[in-house]
């Protein structure tokens, strides 16, 4: 059991605005219609009256940084906006349960040297709720140790879950940030920037919390970033640096290829 005990006043979701995202409104909405309510805000690099708009309507304040604009650094700037020990970064597209801070706050208070936790998740797809196909069902299976409490403070078991990918949502993740080196983002990958960052994390003493309960929702859709990342081939291209810091290259190079077929299930 945890010696330090956190609550709501302790816990502050940063949802990362960018242009003019019609989901913003209901990203937002399901943050404050939570069973336990924390901080919400909202930070932007691309200010626009759509974003102003949503922000005045919820009455959430809204940071506007004068950074030139990238993932990494808009995470950043959320995460030295938000002054609680517990962050949750939330996507603009994405849809939370209303049980995710009861039962984050419930695991994070479980283990006195809590690094992240992180849930099980649906996707959204043209507007309906998707809880189980392949890619999810690989994603859980992956996870699945890490359901063993004994074993979440393993190194050995996390680092081999991530050699063969990255099986953690982002946007499902809060970060104890007592815990944590920084920085925790750095900009020089575009798409695997989270994978990256729970490599550097799964080296670290602590536990990764997973919640096998479906707390949050993940939008696919064919505007989003990540999308375009894959079109482009930038995913390809990181997805071999992130599996050869665990594998000789050669070995890199077929699960590359065997990775790579995961990544048509991010388009509709």
């Amino acid at each position: 059991m945890s010696s330090v005990r956190y609550g709501t006043h302790d816990h502050t979701f940063v949802v990362c605005a960018y242009k003019k995202s019609p989901y913003l409104n209901e990203c937002i909405g399901s943050l404050l219609s939570q069973t336990r309510q924390s901080s919400v805000i909202v930070v932007t690099s691309t200010p626009n009256e759509h974003i102003e708009s949503v922000c005045n309507r919820f009455n959430v304040p809204l940071y506007v940084g004068d950074h030139k604009s990238g993932i990494a650094r808009d995470w950043s700037f959320g995460l030295e906006m938000a002054k609680t020990p517990l962050v949750t970064i939330a996507h603009q597209d994405d849809v939370y349960k209303p049980q995710y801070v009861d039962r984050m706050l419930g695991l994070v208070n479980s283990d006195e040297k809590s690094l992240i936790y992180f849930c099980n998740y649906s996707e959204l797809r043209n507007g309906e709720e998707v809880d189980n196909n392949s890619l999810l069902r690989v994603k859980r299976s992956m996870l699945l140790p890490l359901r063993v409490n004994t074993l979440r403070r393993s190194r050995f078991v996390r680092r081999r879950i991530l050699s063969l990918g990255s099986p953690i949502c982002c946007p499902s993740v809060t970060f104890v940030r007592p815990n944590l080196s920084t920085p925790i983002f750095t900009d020089d990958l575009k798409c695997d920037l989270d994978w990256q960052a729970w490599e550097r994390i799964s080296r670290l003493p602590g536990a990764f919390l997973y919640d096998p309960a479906i707390c949050m929702s993940h939008r696919v859709h064919e505007g989003s970033e990540t999308t375009a990342l894959i079109r482009d081939d930038t995913r390809s291209r990181e997805d071999f640096f992130m599996f050869s810091l665990f594998w000789p290259k050669w070995i890199a190079h077929v699960l590359v290829k065997v990775y790579s077929s995961s990544q048509r299930s991010n388009s509709l």
